[in-house]
């Protein structure tokens, strides 16, 4: 399958080892993945925080650089569902992009719905031999409904000890723009995450959303508790001989 690449401007910005990993994974799966060079923001944070206009220009860009291709994979749960979810509210009813939006939003996948789906796979010949803690981020859980998916990815990947954090339903406090209005909350919230992250045992947080990861892996840093954080994307890539290449302490000065 040729394969679609959108790969969100926070992970473009701060993350791009998620974006390679994703090409990675994918093309060891047999599968071709283009890059459009015309993307750019799926304009969520706009959207949310209620720059409508700059929204829709956004997600006219989107479907115009996106059209025609047979699957786009978006490594960010909260990205794919600003498009799934929200582009449909910005065309208005018969308008082109309302069209344009209907036809090509449900092509449009997380990595783990992409992978278990589209091209029924979980087990993705993956090794990565640490114990991993996952949390379901609300866009993934809510929005998305990703289930179990990245359970049965995570749970087929060998060496690897998936435990489950605390309370897994309660948002990480992360929520965009709303960790900056709303920064102690939004900062309890996280040290609620990162102390139930902790208590697992678990050598490495995985999430589906790089800024959630960011949000709580800052804490999981600053406390100085030896926990490291990872996309979903990085340890489904992983194999034998890239695991042996990687030590912890280089991937730890790496975030």
């Amino acid at each position: 399958m040729r394969i679609a690449l959108f790969i969100t401007c926070v992970n473009d910005t701060l993350f791009p080892d998620t974006g390679r990993a994703v090409v990675e994974l994918l093309e060891r799966l047999g599968h071709e993945v283009v890059f459009p060079q015309g993307q750019t923001c799926c304009g969520q944070m706009h959207y949310n925080t209620g720059y409508r206009r700059p929204a829709t220009k956004l997600a006219v860009r989107f479907v115009q650089t996106f059209d025609g291709a047979d699957a786009v994979v978006v490594p960010s749960a909260s990205c794919a569902a600003m498009i799934r979810e929200h582009y449909p509210r910005l065309g208005r009813s018969g308008s082109r992009l309302s069209r344009k939006v209907a036809a090509l939003a449900p092509r449009v996948y997380d990595l783990t719905e992409l992978l278990v789906d589209v091209l029924g796979v979980t087990d993705v010949d993956a090794y990565y031999p640490h114990r991993v803690a996952y949390h379901p981020t609300c866009h993934g859980l809510r929005m998305l409904g990703l289930g179990d998916r990245p359970y049965r990815l995570l749970r087929a990947v060998r060496g690897l000890d998936l435990v489950e954090v605390g309370r897994p339903e309660e948002c990480c406090g992360f929520g965009g723009t709303f960790a900056l209005k709303n920064s102690d909350v939004s900062t309890a919230m996280g040290a609620d995450k990162a102390r139930q992250a902790v208590d697992t045992g678990a050598e490495v947080l995985c999430m589906v959303d790089n800024s959630c990861l960011m949000h709580v892996g800052g804490i999981l840093q600053r406390q100085r508790s030896g926990v490291r954080v990872a996309h979903i994307a990085e340890i489904l890539a992983r194999t034998e001989t890239s695991e042996a290449a990687v030590s912890p302490t280089t991937e730890e000065a790496d975030r």
